[in-house]
């Protein structure tokens, strides 16, 4: 509809230009119905090309015709981004769309599923890239299925974090904007390891190439555990050079469950609950013969219960759930659910004898007492080799230790993720505090350091289970230097634990 004043016009042979008439310089050139078909092929080239695309095209004849196209260049922000070939022809966006946090390496493409909420897992299909605000146990079904997860909030020790490293998927969290700059369907690459989203697709061939570690057979004075919850992976992961497990959540076998156990407490099916904890607790102990497996007891938060099948009824809705109804104070208010997790430990301990128990998130050595009386109470401290732990992961299990211990356990092992947080006042799920988490700050070494020496002073074990341990050696070579017993980390970080803590022991 623009004033044209020149055309070009065909002479002969050649092409020269000429001055359009007046009277139809302001003339519309092409039909309503052909601009709509070329925004159709505009929008294909976008989609095909994964970018937007400055395009010329041609009529003869009463056909259009696309001659060139080729990226976007003149949009802000934009002049940045190449698009590279592969030579299998596939286009990636050079330059990241988004960028957050680094949570778990690997690169994983795939086409984009943003889900709201939990209630949306349905949509999820295999090969997807799951994105969401951010992810709660009642995501893992659609997590497994994933390639790769992005979320707009969380650290590097949030649940979405936590969870793909279990299962060896990449994730980028703390994005802020993924769920509103990205749209389902559209195929990008994540690269867990960089914390970076790029339009289109990269293949294996592009990945660069990561320093392998070699493993080594060697064993260490300094007993070299993991973490685990998944129990696919444990057949894999037990053939690695570890001691055992040394830490077993119970959060992703609870929700396998598939049930809320008041709830089937109510429905008289707390057999069904009881046998499939026991069964799924099983596997790691076979797998992991005779080598210890120390088993968290379950720590969902009341807004993780609330999300499993009948929670909602069970479960009280908490401003601060990180710091509510959670851990040995819920064993204590609600010991008929207790009951059921030790029910399916001693189940198992019929027959594997190296299944331990540990307990989450105490408050007060009298609490400690309380829960200790109740593992009691259904025998299990009769057999020799039964272990009780404790997490050290609040201030007062630092500063009180010593009155811990003498309640009696046989261990402890340092969460450093959740100490990290209450040591620094920094929500460790919160994007917009991550540069103030520092598990390595002097404070949570002082916290480190006391708990070691205690442990050591009286006899008790010492490990520690957080990330901290799998992401940085030189924490790990003060731990061995301080006296610790064991560390426990990600499946992909026990052949670089295990040859940083050979190198340091030499030196002691």
């Amino acid at each position: 509809m623009s004033d044209q004043p020149i055309q070009l016009i065909k002479v002969g042979s050649r092409t020269k230009e000429a001055e359009v008439p007046q009277k139809i310089r302001q003339l519309q050139k092409i039909t309503n119905e052909e601009i709509v078909r070329l925004a159709q092929m505009a929008d294909k080239l976008q989609k095909h090309y994964f970018f937007p695309q400055d395009a010329e095209w041609a009529k003869e004849k009463g056909n259009l015709y696309l001659v060139q196209t080729r990226p976007v260049t003149t949009i802000k922000d934009v002049a940045r981004v190449e698009l590279k070939e592969t030579k299998d022809g596939l286009k990636m966006a050079s330059a990241p769309i988004l960028s957050g946090s680094a949570a778990s390496p690997g690169i994983g493409t795939g086409p984009v599923k943003i889900l709201k909420s939990a209630k949306e897992i349905g949509k999820v299909e295999k090969g997807d890239i799951l994105v969401a605000p951010m992810t709660s146990p009642d995501f893992v079904p659609a997590m497994k299925k994933a390639n790769a997860i992005v979320t707009d909030e969380g650290g590097a020790t949030s649940h979405a974090a936590i969870v793909s490293r279990e299962l060896g998927i990449p994730c980028v969290v703390g994005t802020k904007e993924a769920t509103t700059r990205l749209k389902d369907g559209t195929l990008v690459t994540v690269d867990g390891g960089k914390g970076q989203i790029f339009l289109g697709s990269k293949t294996s061939g592009q990945e660069e190439k990561r320093e392998e570690v070699k493993e080594t057979k060697a064993k260490t004075a300094t007993k070299v555990y993991v973490n685990l919850g998944e129990p696919q992976r444990a057949k894999e992961v037990a053939k690695l050079n570890v001691d055992g497990v040394g830490l077993l959540r119970a959060e992703f076998m609870i929700a396998n469950i598939g049930i809320h156990p008041k709830e089937a407490i109510k429905r008289k099916v707390q057999h069904k609950f009881v046998d499939n904890l026991a069964e799924d607790l099983s596997i790691f102990c076979k797998e992991f013969s005779p080598r210890p497996v120390v088993y968290r007891a379950t720590d969902f938060k009341t807004n993780e219960y609330r999300a499993l099948p009948g929670g909602k009824a069970w479960e009280p809705e908490e401003p601060n759930p990180m710091l509510g109804f959670r851990g040995a104070f819920r064993y204590i208010a609600n010991p008929d659910v207790f009951t059921l997790e030790l029910t399916a430990i001693k189940k198992v301990r019929e027959r594997y004898k190296n299944l331990w128990l540990m307990i989450p998130f105490v408050r007060s050595p009298e609490e400690l007492a309380k829960v200790r009386r109740l593992v009691a109470a259904e025998g299990l401290f009769e057999s020799t080799t039964f272990k009780f732990w404790m997490m050290v992961e609040l201030p007062v299990n630092v500063i009180l230790m010593e009155d811990f211990i003498k309640v009696g356990i046989d261990g402890v092992s340092i969460g450093s993720n959740d100490l990290t947080m209450l040591v620094e006042g920094t929500d460790r799920d919160n994007s917009e505090v991550a540069q103030a988490y520092n598990e390595r700050s002097p404070a949570v070494y002082w916290a480190l350091k006391r708990v070691v020496r205690i442990c050591a002073k009286n006899g008790v074990s010492s490990s520690i289970c957080g990330q901290a341990p799998s992401t940085y050696d030189d924490l790990v070579e003060e731990l061995v230097k301080l006296g610790i017993t064991s560390v426990s980390v990600n499946p992909d970080a026990v052949a670089r634990v295990r040859n940083v803590i050979l190198e340091t022991e030499k030196k002691i």
